[in-house]
This record gives C-alpha cells, sequence and structure tokens, in this order.
C-alpha cells in the first residue's frame, strides 16, 4: 500500500475510549486564552476559522479541546518569499527546563498529542505541538516545498524565530526520521531526542519518488480515504466499536481536507522522502527510544537495532501496546517524556 512504501502507514489521529480519555488529564489544562484573529487560536470553545469545517463534527472531548487551542505563527523562511503561517499548538507556561517539542507521524497532525500534552503541561513542563510542513494545518497556498531539507529548515526557522532554547524533540514513527535528520543538521538547537516507534530504517520513497503524476494522486486520495484510516485504526487497536473508530477516522483525515493537501503530499513524495539511515550514528544527543510491546507496524528488532547504532540511548517498552503509545498509553509516556527531560528515566 503508498502509506507503508512511505515507511508509515497513514497515521490514524487515534483516540483511546473515554473511559481512557479521563486518565490523560483534566479538562482545565485547556484553559487558557488567546486572542481571536487570523491565524489565532479559537476562544470561547470556538474553533480557529482556518481549520476544516468538519472538526465541528468530532466528538473526542480532547480533540476538540486541542483544536480550540491550536494557531498559526508566521515562519520566514528562504525557499519562499512570503512567510508560511505555520500551525502548532503553543505552551501555556515557560518552565526553568528547556522545552518539550512534538512533532508527528507521516501525514498526521499535531492533534495526535491531544491525550499527552495535557499530562505533560500538568507535569509542568513547556510543551509545543508543531505541525511538520506540508502536514497539518498550516497555510499552504502558495505551496512551498516540502521535501526533506524544506521540512528541516522550516523547523529550524520557527525554533529561531519562537523557542530559541534547545529542546527536547520528539518523534513518533516517521516523526522520529524528521528529528533525528533535524538534530544532525542543527545540533544547538536539539539538547535530547525521545524516539517513539521510530520509523528511520525506510530507504525513503523509493519507486514511487517517479510514479506518474496520475497515479501518484490517484495513490494520495486513496491515502486520505475513509476505508484506508479505518484499516489503519484497526491495525493499531482491537476492541474499538464502530462508532469511535469513525471517530478517529474524522480526527485522523482532518488535515487531509485542506484544498492543498493532495500538492503538498505529492511533493514530499516525488521528493524522495527520508532516509536517515546514514545519519544515525552521527547522532550525539542522549536519546530515550520508547517501544510499544504489541506495535505491528515497527518491528521490535528495528528498535534494538536503533538502540545498538546510536552512540547514548535507552530503552523503554511499555507492555499491552501498539504503535502510537502516546495515544494508546498516555499516562506512561508522559511519565518518560517527563522523567527523561528532567534528567532521570531510570
Amino acid at each position: 500500500m503508498l502509506a507503508f512504501k512511505l515507511g508509515s502507514p497513514p497515521p490514524p489521529l487515534l483516540l483511546p475510549s473515554l473511559t481512557q480519555a479521563k486518565k490523560c488529564g483534566r479538562f482545565g489544562v485547556f484553559a487558557g486564552k488567546c486572542k481571536t484573529g487570523a491565524g489565532r487560536a479559537g476562544s470561547d470553545g470556538g474553533f480557529p476559522p482556518f481549520l476544516p469545517k468538519e472538526v465541528e463534527k468530532i466528538k473526542d472531548p480532547f480533540a476538540r479541546s486541542l483544536a480550540q487551542r491550536i494557531e498559526r505563527l508566521p515562519v520566514k523562511v528562504g525557499f519562499s518569499e512570503s512567510c508560511i503561517m505555520s500551525s502548532c499548538v503553543k505552551p501555556l507556561i515557560q518552565s526553568e527546563t528547556n522545552p518539550v517539542v512534538l512533532l508527528h507521524c507521516f501525514d498526521s497532525s499535531c492533534l495526535e498529542w491531544r491525550c499527552t500534552y495535557p499530562l505533560l503541561e500538568e507535569a509542568g513542563l513547556e510543551v509545543w505541538a508543531i505541525d511538520v510542513l506540508g502536514w497539518g494545518f498550516s497555510d499552504l497556498e502558495r505551496l512551498p516545498p516540502c521535501d526533506a531539507a524544506s521540512k528541516r529548515h522550516h523547523l529550524y526557522q520557527l525554533w529561531n524565530s519562537y523557542i530559541k532554547r534547545p529542546m527536547i524533540l520528539v518523534g513518533p514513527s516517521l516523526g522520529a526520521a524528521v528529528a533525528i535528520d533535524f538534530a544532525v543538521n542543527y545540533p544547538e538547537a536539539v539538547e535530547k531526542l525521545v524516539l517513539i516507534n521510530a520509523s528511520v530504517y525506510a530507504e525513503g520513497t523509493g519507486a514511487l519518488a517517479r510514479l506518474p503524476r496520475s497515479v501518484a494522486y490517484a495513490g494520495v486520495y486513496l491515502l486520505k480515504s475513509i476505508p484506508l484510516r479505518l484499516y489503519a485504526n484497526i491495525l493499531a487497536f482491537n476492541g474499538i466499536s464502530l462508532a469511535t473508530s469513525l471517530d478517529w477516522t474524522n480526527v485522523g483525515r482532518l488535515h487531509c481536507l485542506l484544498p492543498w493537501w493532495e500538492d503538498a503530499t505529492i511533493n514530499f513524495m516525488s521528493s524522495g522522502g527520508y532516509n536517515v539511515i546514514a545519519q544515525i550514528n552521527q547522532l550525539k544527543q542522549k536519546s530515550l527510544l520508547i517501544c510499544g510491546e504489541c506495535d505491528q507496524i515497527v518491528n521490535y528488532k528495528q528498535v534494538v537495532r536503533l538502540h545498538c547504532e546510536l552512540q547514548d540511548a535507552i530503552m523503554r517498552l511499555i507492555p499491552d501496546c501498539g504503535h502510537l503509545p502516546h495515544v494508546d498509553k498516555p499516562s506512561s509516556v508522559a511519565k518518560l517524556i517527563a522523567e527523561f527531560s528532567q534528567g532521570d528515566c531510570h
């Protein structure tokens, strides 16, 4: 399937059941208020105007709450004449420790962190959730290049403009490749790495980069289809109801409804994607590898291989957990990240 060949499946923004969601934190952590306006987060319970109108159909309270906090920040990049209005969730607090910056999986958005994000804030951490260029909810009407180098440069410019301190950079699945590529090229910006079920041994998009455009667009259309997103939910979780799975699907494909999503995805696919195999042994930052015991997508042997190849890494296994621990077991992931960021992960 197209998504698997890209190095990671179309990551559904999977929601735990409401029973699980209650473990993710209190609603009070979302109480920050922002002024309304272009590029700003919603206030008074409203959604930002730039989100697709289908956001109103989402039922999960944690996805709705985090969506209300998404805003767009202007980021100046060298490959575009104008600033890119870049989507993210900004922290409510500034902590003494370096900030935690959350990336997301392939073809996903910051909503992926809806359950773990409030727990990290409750732990007193300064937390950013950032949409990687080409995915998420940034304004790409004037389509910029969305290849790996452009994604890296965009993330650096956002960091240099707004964060400005070494960060604990967190990357799940293909987001781990994004994090490794960034940390090797901008070591001054990254204090530590957290790699979750890291998909880092794919050699880019391979033959997909050479597909005729008509075939590529057909594949991308399939990538955002409801049946494929439902299948991805089934692959990642067991025992979920159809109603819950459909709601998860609505969250997972929300960013795909923006008018430039197909073009941005094709741009990334035709560029060759991520190939970070040669960069792994160049990493000098201390790294935490989080692995789901029941991951059906990234083989456990790959995580062990990564642990062996990194210069300074520890590995933690989360029992009874699939490909997205930050959705499946948010309390465990938040605890590991908080301890690691504060210098203790025994």
